[in-house]
């Protein structure tokens, strides 16, 4: 995991599921890109996501990158069809986390399909 984020408190911890369609084109982006991948997220001012092999987490680029949302421990272990949600932990570093979860999840799907072409 991630040293950005080991070490922080956690505001909260859900279970969450990716869909499937994204969760692919991650995996397929950790075959052709070089992590980590530092993506500015559009509207929100400051707000970066970082891709890792493992993780990916919105952090505050203006605050020495804070983490503000992070998605970790994926479960596909033994996963045996492309088409099924990959379930993970969501973790919140901020009690405003929550507006950017779509967003952010968006904007990854975007990012990652246009830098595979």
């Amino acid at each position: 995991m991630t040293t950005r984020i080991e070490d922080m408190p956690v505001f909260a911890a859900r279970e969450h599921q990716i869909e499937a369609g994204l969760y692919n084109l991650w995996r397929r982006a950790k075959l052709h890109l070089n992590f980590p991948l530092r993506l500015e997220i559009p509207d929100f001012e400051y707000m970066v996501l970082i891709i890792e092999k493992d993780s990916w987490v919105v952090v505050d680029e203006n605050k020495f990158d804070l983490p503000i949302l992070a998605w970790v421990d994926f479960q596909d272990q033994g996963r045996d069809s492309l088409h099924t949600p990959v379930e993970c932990t969501l973790n919140y570093y901020h009690y405003m986390a929550s507006k950017l979860r779509e967003p952010s999840l968006h904007f990854l799907a975007e990012a990652l399909q246009q830098r595979l072409r």
